[in-house]
């Protein structure tokens, strides 16, 4: 296995955005493609580390970028004022995400059928937009993700397959919001699954989250769980 990395940029509406692209150089044709959606701060290390243990697991892992190439922030203020924009403009959220998606989709070594899209913290409720907008993936996985439904896109049907990682002791997306979730993925027509994690706080797959008064807590037997419970629901979705 030799595992290969690059930079891709990409244009959406005047802005450039830069992902994380890797893949297993010694392997011979297209495969799978999987998007990995950054959490709050932008686009880190830790969602590039995530694109290779997907390259490792077979698949072309795209860290993609919804800020906007280099655009990182450095603390909670700052991640707020990055993340709120989009969170009030979904639909401009969901094309950036398309725009990742085509990008992914463009690539020698993806197979443009087989594509899925997991994401973190910020990401999950990504991974979870991008499914809402009926985009034809495999499947979209949220990891300790938010929940809120976007005011677009209310009767849209989902046809890719969800899978909700959630820490049960989450403040950030406590019991109502997990029960909306199912009704609303429910009305939509979702093939749904949630793996819930007991005594288990937001940002449980972050080992730097270590702040139990903010909600954020890596908890290593969740990562542990929700990494394999990744790889079993990816294996399932590329081959039906």
């Amino acid at each position: 296995m030799a595992i290969a990395t690059t930079h891709v940029t990409y244009e959406h509406n005047g802005t450039t955005f830069e992902a994380h692209v890797a893949w297993d150089d010694g392997q011979d044709g297209p495969r799978p493609g999987v998007l990995v959606s950054h959490a709050w701060a932008g686009r880190s290390p830790f969602e590039d580390q995530r694109a290779v243990a997907l390259a490792e697991m077979g698949y072309v892992g795209f860290a993609l970028d919804v800020y906007g190439k280099g655009v990182l922030g450095g603390g909670p203020e700052e991640n707020t004022k990055l993340m709120q924009p989009l969170l009030d403009d979904r639909a401009e959220l969901q094309a950036r995400l398309a725009a990742g998606l085509a990008t992914l989709r463009g690539l020698d070594q993806v197979d443009a059928a087989r594509t899925a899209i997991i994401g973190y913290c910020f990401g999950g409720l990504c991974a979870l937009d991008l499914a809402r907008t009926g985009a034809d993936i495999n499947g979209a996985i949220s990891i300790h993700g938010l929940f809120a439904a976007p005011d677009n896109h209310t009767d849209t049907e989902i046809t890719a397959r969800i899978l909700a990682l959630h820490g049960w002791a989450d403040p950030m997306a406590q019991p109502d919001t997990v029960l909306a979730l199912a009704d609303e993925l429910t009305g939509k027509g979702a093939d749904w699954q949630l793996h819930a994690y007991g005594n288990t706080m937001h940002a449980f797959t972050n080992p730097e989250a270590n702040d139990p008064d903010f909600g954020t807590v890596y908890d290593a037997a969740a990562d542990r769980r929700s990494w394999q419970a990744i790889a079993n629901f990816l294996a399932e979705g590329f081959v039906d």
